[in-house]
């Protein structure tokens, strides 16, 4: 580490931490920048200058590809230069606060606040604080309505913002959708208000204009006597009433990185990312990315194929992830790991996530894995055929034992299997499924001669429970208390204990108190967004991090603020009333989502978007899988 900074002195650029800090500090290369393929410029001579955040540690937001691409598109303009920011871990950010240092990008090591944009991206409700924490080090007033023409403007985007209420009092605006297409305009626009003096207001009052963008300080709320949302409606008649999400059709012509950018430190996905394809065919009724990212949209295996040799060449890694909702959908997936696999005989490890367990999936992994050392990976969600209807998954019990049999006969022993608790219509019967359908995995292994099996078999259930999210037929589901969570996951694990393969399962379940706030934030309007000020002042940040969550400083900023979490999480909501994100146009109607509401009560399933259109809307982006039933 010490090497680092020497090196950085050498460069004569100078760092914002001093000496004593970063040899104080875990890990100082989190925050001195200069990574391989990181970009330079002269900020003097841009027209835009934007910080780049992912709310999180340094090495969870090194791994995100959507900053990568972004990243990329941005830089190759010459009026913009973007850099990067992400959270300071717990001892730095206690040291800063100490010290009144201002938060800083990593590129120049200029403050945060001295930028023109500072863009969040937001994945996931439990890293809300952090945005706040984001803000509070970087000295920027956290309430949009304080900010001056001094402060940067605020801009939110990723899958959260598909229900940005809890943090529209923290946000300026909003990108709605991908990021590839409403940039360049919003740019040009913010460099136009400026040569005209204009301020942000004008600048906002504009912007909220553009497709994709949300101004959450142009519309307002009220709310009926019960708590519901009585009506939600711009401030003024020129502002959009519906903001429909942003989509880019061409994947094999818009920006991707060639160059990625390289940490200096282990990220948690330290390889090559190839994003093959966006959506997914198969909708599941649980699934917010699998609704919110339609219509499947397949990138050219050609420009694939170029795209993961020049990554490859341009970062030193040794090993490439094809990234998507369900690989195995991938129409091209065999050509372009034939061509895959010639590398991985020059030492290029090949990761497969998503993929479904079948007998062609099984031959690609046996190619690209050491079985040895691998576990498969089953996702049933559910452990009844009756609750996979429910939910829609799409997959038998037949299937599954099918796959796992021909795993165990291909040399795998180790399975890892995911399911969720708490789902709509589920009962003490379909609980007591999980167990046994991992001890029917465990059986078919041992019907495999002895001479033939590796020792025993291991098999890891994994349960989380269940959220409801924007945009899925099971956004009007209720929720449970903690405790009821709780109640659900020991009969999962007394029902195990009596299993005739219970040695071989082991049993693991996610934290209920966590799941409780995520359903708030999940669906929560913009009465919440206080709660999350009055935590953070409390001292929550890292909350998706066990070692930092403090469940009673929550509770107690719920109580401080008088909002109610069983109000958000323990009521079914009708179908009719007026949701936090109605106004947002995600592409999937809301009569499609009725349906399939409807269809889950009845327990049927619904055929996925290659066997049939389902009229869920997506239709209209006039591309993708919906152009398949088009004639």
């Amino acid at each position: 580490m010490i090497l680092y900074i020497e090196l950085e002195r050498k460069l004569m650029r100078k760092l914002a931490l001093s000496d004593e800090i970063l040899l104080k500090i875990e890990k100082p290369a989190r925050y001195i920048g200069n990574e391989i393929n990181s970009i330079k410029k002269n900020p003097d001579e841009v027209d835009i200058r934007f910080a780049m955040c992912f709310p999180d540690v340094y090495e969870i937001g090194m791994s995100h590809l959507g900053i990568q691409i972004l990243y990329d598109m941005f830089n190759q303009r010459q009026d913009v230069y973007c850099e990067r920011v992400y959270s300071p871990w717990s001892d730095l950010h206690k040291l800063m606060k100490e010290k009144q240092i201002p938060l800083f990008t990593l590129e120049t090591q200029s403050p945060v606040k001295s930028m023109d944009f500072l863009g969040i991206t937001i994945q996931y409700e439990m890293c809300y604080t952090n945005i706040l924490q984001i803000l509070d080090l970087s000295q920027i007033p956290m309430l949009a309505a304080e900010r001056t023409e001094e402060d940067p403007l605020v801009i939110g985007g990723g899958p959260c913002t598909y229900n940005p209420e809890p943090l529209a009092d923290f946000f300026d605006l909003f990108y709605i959708g991908e990021g590839e297409t409403r940039y360049p305009d919003l740019f040009e626009l913010y460099k136009s208000n400026q040569a005209a003096g204009g301020g942000r207001k004008e600048f906002l009052r504009a912007a909220c204009k553009l497709p994709g963008i949300y101004v959450p300080s142009l519309y307002e709320v009220s709310y009926q006597e019960n708590g519901q949302i009585a009506s939600f409606h711009p401030k003024y008649e020129d502002v959009p009433a519906t903001v429909k999400k942003e989509i880019e059709m061409d994947l094999s012509h818009t920006c991707y990185p060639r160059k990625p950018l390289v940490p200096f430190i282990k990220a948690t996905q330290d390889r090559v990312v190839l994003e093959i394809q966006r959506g997914c065919i198969r909708g599941c009724r649980f699934c917010q990315a699998g609704m919110i990212y339609r219509p499947t949209r397949e990138r050219n295996v050609d420009m694939l194929k170029e795209c993961a040799h020049t990554m490859l060449k341009n970062t030193g890694h040794e090993e490439i992830s094809l990234s998507s909702l369900s690989s195995s959908d991938y129409s091209q997936l065999p050509e372009l790991l034939n061509d895959l696999i010639e590398n991985k005989e020059q030492g290029v490890n090949i990761s497969l996530p998503s993929l479904r367990i079948d007998a062609f999936s099984l031959e690609v992994m046996k190619k690209v894995q050491d079985i040895r050392k691998s576990s498969l990976t089953f996702a049933p969600e559910a452990g009844s055929q009756r609750l996979r209807n429910v939910i829609n998954k799409g997959l038998t019990e037949d299937v599954i034992l099918e796959g796992a049999g021909l795993a165990f006969e291909g040399g795998w022993q180790k399975v890892k299997l995911y399911f969720m608790l708490g789902l709509p219509t589920e009962t003490e019967e379909d609980q007591k499924e999980i167990p046994r359908l991992a001890d029917k995995i465990a059986r078919r292994y041992y019907e495999i001669p002895k001479d033939k099996r590796n020792g025993k078999c291991q098999i890891t259930i994994s349960t989380s429970f269940f959220v409801p999210k924007p945009f899925t037929p099971f956004q009007w589901a209720s929720m449970f208390e903690k405790d009821e969570y709780l109640s659900r996951a020991r009969i999962v694990n007394e029902e195990m204990k009596e299993q005739l393969n219970r040695k071989s399962l082991k049993y693991n379940w996610h934290e209920a108190d966590v799941t409780v706030l995520e359903g708030v934030f999940a669906r929560g309007d913009r009465r919440v967004g206080q709660v999350l000020q009055k935590a953070y002042e409390k001292g929550c940040i890292f909350d998706s991090w066990s070692e930092f969550f403090d469940n009673q400083k929550w509770m107690e900023a719920f109580l401080d603020c008088g909002v109610s979490i069983d109000f958000y999480n323990l009521r079914t909501r009708d179908t009719d009333e007026i949701l936090p994100w109605d106004f947002i146009d995600c592409g999937v109607s809301k009569e499609f989502l009725k349906r399939e509401w409807e269809r889950a009560q009845r327990e049927e399933i619904t055929l996925n978007c290659r066997q049939q259109c389902n009229g869920c809307g997506a239709a209209s982006f006039k591309g993708g899988v919906c152009l398949e039933h088009q004639n």
